[in-house]
């Protein structure tokens, strides 16, 4: 195997220090000839030197370089990035930031000291954080001297940090008040917490749903858990005709276990999720949903680091517009429907 070219052998090949050669590949070339820094170059380039990428930008101002650190949480059982949401995040800021001229960077954690040090190992420009909702956000911006961007944060506002998230109360009351139109009055909350954005979209359910009857649902974190506690619950269940859960990856499962125990989606049980992500064209019925635009929120956080970059004033906390989704997995339910329904489950 053959060895790799060192700064050492170019310099005592060309009879300069390991610092001339050094400063001219990261091009610090000012105090340099310029006959000395075309050698050096050349050189390089015979022996087929190969850089590296992390000396040359932690020696540099600006690596152009934004990491996106997601909580690992417990919930996503090492599967974060396949979440949809998550994933839907990702694909959006990818782009955007290479269309300013950036690259991303990675990292999925629940352990804030590592976001620290993700930071400083690359000499990061700036951070996009998802997925953190009770975390002290303070403390990481004394910690650190870059500027980062918060999607769905919970936090005072702080005019060092800026906060991306989306109208969850109004999502839940859109979700809440078609409900209703459709003729339902009973519906399950499908949450494995009642916190932070969770809590938002069910109360705006609530509030959509008037004078509906609600029964929350807070489910195990882990699916086979989930899957436990939905038939340890079932005449809780079908006590109801609609359920709102608070995303869609909780809402595709819950729908595929009432298949599975023969309880018909959309003609016994509506169901809503939350997101739009990709799986709810996928499923069967399709899934209705409330959506969000992924790219857009990624545009503002690229504008978001660059008014912190330029200290320039803006709102730190911005929120965005949802919509409802309608698909095929809710349908109306008349008093007549009503009647029928809790009469077949009757006989059931």
């Amino acid at each position: 195997m053959e060895q790799r070219v060192r700064i050492a052998d170019i310099a005592e090949e060309l009879g300069v220090s390991t610092a001339t050669v050094s400063n001219v590949i990261h091009g610090k070339t000012k105090k340099i000839s310029d006959k000395t820094v075309k050698r050096v170059q050349q050189l390089l380039e015979e022996r087929g030197y190969i850089p590296s990428m992390a000396g040359i930008l932690l020696a540099q101002n600006n690596s152009r370089i934004i990491g996106v650190v997601v909580n690992n949480h417990e919930k996503y059982e090492g599967k974060v990035l396949e979440d949809g949401f998550v994933s839907a995040s990702l694909n959006a800021l990818v782009f955007a930031l290479e269309k300013a001229g950036y690259f991303m960077m990675v990292k999925a954690t629940q352990d804030w000291g590592e976001v620290v040090r993700f930071a400083s190992m690359w000499n990061m420009d700036g951070m996009v954080l998802l997925g953190f909702c009770e975390s002290d956000y303070e403390k990481l911006r004394a910690k650190m001297h870059i500027p980062f961007v918060v999607y769905d944060g919970f936090f005072e506002e702080n005019k060092a940090i800026c906060n991306l998230t989306i109208d969850n109360v109004d999502g839940g009351r859109q979700v809440g008040a078609y409900l209703r139109r459709m003729g339902h009055r009973r519906a399950l909350l499908i949450s494995d917490n009642d916190d932070c954005v969770d809590q938002e979209r069910m109360e705006g359910f609530r509030q959509g749903f008037l004078d509906g009857s609600t029964d929350f649902l807070q489910v195990p974190m882990n699916r086979a858990g989930r899957r436990q506690f939905y038939l340890e619950h079932m005449d809780r269940i079908r006590a109801c005709t609609a359920a709102f859960a608070v995303s869609d990856l909780y809402a595709a499962e819950f729908m595929h276990l009432l298949q599975e125990k023969g309880i018909r989606v959309p003609d016994e049980m509506s169901v809503v999720g939350f997101d739009d992500n990709a799986l709810c064209e996928n499923c069967f019925p399709r899934l209705t949903t409330v959506g969000q635009d992924a790219g857009r929120r990624a545009d503002m956080a690229v504008q978001a680091l660059k008014r912190l970059w330029e200290k320039s004033e803006g709102a730190r906390t911005e929120m965005l517009p949802v919509h409802l989704v309608p698909r095929d997995s809710v349908r109306a339910v008349g008093e007549r429907g009503l009647e029928e329904l809790e009469d077949g489950r009757e006989t059931d």
